[in-house]
């Protein structure tokens, strides 16, 4: 099988393959100083809680926007699983798509794998909206070209920074509302409807501006860990993929041969 690894920001998302089917994922918070023997008793041990050994294991890809985590998990493929491992975006597991921006070498991984599992999934043009650490737009055309996007806050950032600058704000939890309403009645209730549907009314908006500078009919994907959050929201996606990250890391490694 094939161990799939996404390094984003705030999560490394680990995941076994067979063929395109993701048969278990696993994460872990980000941590650039994280060994290699230290990431090995930890994925050693979910594996074999779910019935999986190294021996498993025949290949291991690897995206990320971390660059400093990358020489530990180098060492942590061939260390303990006895493989070299891919670079999404390095030979032999080069893009395959054209990235149709000015400075396509700062695309980032996850962005450029995400367009790959986008063109396999819908044709015409796509949309990918991804909720990590930054709330991503991306566009990719109807021949699978990545033609660019937009950087936003991600939700739970915004919500830390303004905890962080108001004194007498307090933590809250992440979820719907329980009703439509957009005048609070509480302090906490204001905060959530803020986040909520303010995230909300920016997806409408920024959506409604690249469609119509796309001009053609788009399908939109959306990912990422709070992707369901706005999923009741059924006008915004036409589809959910949790995994589109890992899914197109599985698509890449499958077509290494192909260039």
């Amino acid at each position: 099988m094939l161990l799939a690894i996404d390094v984003g920001n705030t999560n490394v998302k680990f995941a076994l393959v067979e063929g395109t089917e993701i048969k278990t994922r696993w994460r872990i918070a980000t941590d650039a100083r994280r060994t290699a023997d230290e990431y090995a008793p930890w994925l050693l041990n979910v594996m074999a809680i779910e019935g999986y050994s190294k021996a498993d294991v025949e290949a291991v890809i690897i995206a990320t926007v971390v660059p400093r985590a990358l020489h530990n998990l180098q060492i942590l493929a061939s260390k303990y699983f006895g493989v070299d491992a891919l670079i999404a975006g390095r030979d032999p597991v080069e893009w395959g798509i054209a990235i149709q921006v000015d400075e396509p070498k700062s695309v980032g991984a996850d962005r450029a794998v995400n367009s790959i599992a986008a063109h396999s999934m819908a044709t015409g043009h796509k949309l990918m909206i991804s909720f990590g650490t930054a709330t991503t737009f991306d566009h990719v055309s109807d021949t699978g070209a990545y033609r660019g996007g937009i950087i936003a806050p991600g939700v739970n950032l915004s919500l830390e920074a303004l905890v962080a600058a108001a004194a007498k704000l307090p933590r809250i939890a992440i979820e719907a509302p329980e009703t439509d309403s957009v005048i609070g009645t509480t302090t906490e209730s204001q905060m959530l409807i803020g986040i909520y549907w303010g995230y909300v009314s920016m997806i409408e908006g920024l959506m409604a501006r690249m469609k119509a500078e796309i001009g053609h009919p788009v399908t939109v994907i959306a990912t990422g860990g709070l992707a369901t959050l706005f999923q009741q929201q059924k006008h915004l996606f036409d589809q959910v993929e949790p995994d589109l990250t890992l899914r197109g890391l599985a698509i890449l490694y499958q077509n290494r041969d192909s260039d």
